[in-house]
């Protein structure tokens, strides 16, 4: 059995990797205020970031759908690993060797599945880089060069080349310890008659990263003749290789999207190097299958939808990149960024436009020309002789249909506006007018309905979720299960407010705040964080470290729905414009005011309940604790803080 990680290796791992650099390898953040990050949140669709980084403290909390944590929680969540496997990707990472208890630990036996594949995909990728330099690869080097590509290309983007035998990568990974099961599950080799055998050979090989840059699969060229197999071949679907979930070159490209905002979808693995190679750095491909959802979730991330997001389509303009363009229409509502389709003179694609005219020409293709709504209406139109009425009303049947997808009602009017013009209908509320019955049918069917397609919520506070207005009409998720706050009452902003200052500020509120009672707290969810607090070893602790603090009170957090308060506690903003000892002294001094107060009312309350059934030392006990209590209430009324 593998061995346990030791306690002190977890914790150097957590504190060596900022959870803003992971994060930021999956999806763009910008500031947020009050030291914090923020961006669309991975784990659920939305439309205005409310996933919010805190660098400082080491958390993620998204305000949205409630996910939060540390970095490996984040880690784990997002590619579905286990604890140990994500400390060890991790410890990699940051050249943290670990060590392991409980003894008789063999790395190359007993490290987790997503963790061996990557492994194999790494050591598979520098195999097939060495052997496109041997005397066989001259087939692939040729093919490089006649389309531009020199060795310097071939090396940035890790070109490689997969012998022609049978089991050449094979026996080079059972020599590197990988077991046949994990042959066979990455992809990297199938079945044979006498065992594994090389699922690529005789190929020119192009790695297929994920966002964080890990190999996870590849693309295979056929170069030969008597090679009976596709042009190109794709590894299968497997743990860590989901076609629809990735796209070539975005390991090499995120950066310069999230920059830019501004991505360039292209068609094969040539066309991104000829981009890249002409200085179109944000151009990615899909890898053997139409462009969909899961890639539109991945951009969304990386462009953040502002309003100056572009995003432009390289389709072939023939029958088929005709398709593809009205497949992409058909998606690009999922989008905020503004879609173009830029189709080169004679139908050339990036790689030969390259070759043809220069760097120049790649540059000039894709600079945004022709909105994709426009396109893709122009191709429905031009299918129909618009010269007779019967063509004109065929076509705007066909394109109105379309255009009544559009959920935005200004956006929809605008391009039934637009198809009027194309169709040639002067009478341009009659279009509007056909397209806007259209989407009422499809409503009333069932179909669509009036939210915005983009779901998602508001920019993430609590108010968005806890009693405040919603901010566009689109469904809000399910809030977690168990008692719900009121915001709009002051006794819980004052209580949220002081339990913020105990984990984000905790030096602050010590050592005051540790001699506060659960009971203190009267929103049940607020008393439960406050219990957490005081398992973690009390604000005090947090006097120290502040993350092993925070990490300690989410481990004593019960349940899922606490521990996703506690994170959402330690990266909110706070209500206050200057946080210091004044501003928590008030938060110390509300919160024990209205604790003193309840608790004179529920003595008063029962003697009155009583009446003159009390015996006569418990009315006297009563009366003095309703003299204390109200003798301490003038004090902290007086004198503030002092008065604790």
């Amino acid at each position: 059995m593998a061995g346990r990680i030791n306690d002190d290796d977890v914790k150097a791992v957590r504190d060596a990797v900022p959870i803003d650099s992971v994060v930021s390898e999956y999806l763009q953040l910008r500031n947020a205020g009050g030291g914090n990050l923020k961006g669309l949140c991975p784990f659920h669709d939305e439309k205005s970031p409310s996933f919010q980084v805190s660098p400082g403290k080491g958390l993620f909390h998204c305000f949205g759908c409630q996910e939060g944590g540390d970095t490996i929680a984040f880690v784990m969540k997002i590619d579905h690993l286990s604890f140990s496997e994500t400390v060890e990707r991790l410890a990699a990472k940051a050249g943290i060797t670990l060590r392991y208890e409980e003894g008789g630990y063999n790395p190359s036996h007993q490290r987790g599945e997503r963790i061996r594949l990557i492994e194999a995909h790494q050591a598979a990728a520098d195999f097939y880089v060495r052997a496109l330099e041997s005397p066989e690869a001259e087939i692939g080097r040729k093919f490089l060069a006649e389309r531009g590509f020199d060795q310097d290309a071939a090396t940035h983007f890790r070109v490689g080349y997969s012998p022609a035998g049978w089991d050449h990568l094979t026996r080079y990974l059972r020599g590197k310890g990988f077991s046949d099961k994990e042959l066979i599950t990455s992809g990297l080799s199938q079945d044979g008659r006498r065992g594994p055998i090389d699922r690529f050979r005789g190929r020119l090989m192009w790695p297929i990263s994920d966002t964080a840059g890990e190999i996870v699969g590849f693309g295979a060229r056929k170069l030969r003749d008597d090679d009976n197999g596709p042009k190109y071949l794709n590894t299968p679907e497997t743990p860590v290789y989901k076609k629809s979930q990735v796209l070539y070159g975005i390991d090499l490209a995120k950066k310069d999207i999230a920059k830019a905002s501004r991505a360039v979808v292209v068609e094969g693995y040539t066309d991104v190097m000829a981009c890249h190679l002409a200085g179109v750095t944000t151009a990615i491909a899909t890898c053997g299958t139409a462009f969909g959802n899961d890639h539109i979730k991945i951009l969304r991330r990386l462009l953040m939808d502002n309003g100056s997001a572009r995003v432009i389509f390289t389709f072939d303009g023939d029958s088929a990149g005709q398709k593809a363009a009205l497949r992409a229409f058909e998606d690009d509502q999922k989008f905020a960024a503004e879609t173009y389709i830029a189709i080169a003179p004679d139908n050339m694609d990036p790689c030969d436009l390259r070759l043809a005219k220069g760097d120049d020409a790649v540059r000039d293709l894709v600079e945004p020309r022709t909105p994709l709504f426009e396109f893709a209406l122009r191709q429905i139109v031009g299918r129909y002789d618009l010269e007779t009425p019967a063509g004109r009303a065929a076509a705007l049947d066909e394109a109105a249909a379309v255009v009544a997808k559009i959920k935005t009602s200004s956006v929809q009017r605008e391009v039934a506006v637009q198809l009027a013009g194309f169709v040639g209908i002067l009478d341009q509320e009659f279009v509007v007018h056909r397209v806007a019955q259209l989407a009422r049918w499809a409503r009333d069917k069932g179909g669509d309905g009036r939210g915005d397609p983009r779901g998602g919520r508001g920019p993430g506070g609590p108010q968005d979720r806890r009693g405040g207005t919603p901010q566009q009409s689109a469904p809000a998720p399910a809030a977690p299960s168990g008692p719900a706050l009121n915001l709009r009452s002051p006794a819980h902003r004052t209580e949220r407010e002081l339990l913020k200052l105990a984990l984000q500020k905790p030096a602050l509120v010590s050592p005051a705040f540790d001699a506060y009672g659960a009971d203190e707290f009267t929103a049940p969810p607020y008393a439960a964080v406050r219990q957490c607090i005081a398992e973690a070893g009390g604000a005090e602790r947090g006097l120290g470290d502040n993350r092993e603090y925070l990490v300690a009170v989410m481990d004593a957090a019960p349940n899922n729905t606490v521990r996703s308060l506690v994170t959402e506690l330690a990266v909110e903003v706070f209500m206050g414009r200057t946080i210091d000892e004044t501003y928590a002294g008030m938060q110390l001094v509300h919160v024990r005011l209205r604790a003193v107060d309840r608790r004179i009312n529920e003595v008063q309350g029962s003697l009155a309940r009583l009446g003159s059934n009390v015996a006569p030392d418990d009315l006297a006990a009563a009366q003095n604790e309703v003299w204390v209590l109200q003798q301490y209430a003038q004090s902290l009324r007086a004198k503030g803080a002092d008065a604790l």
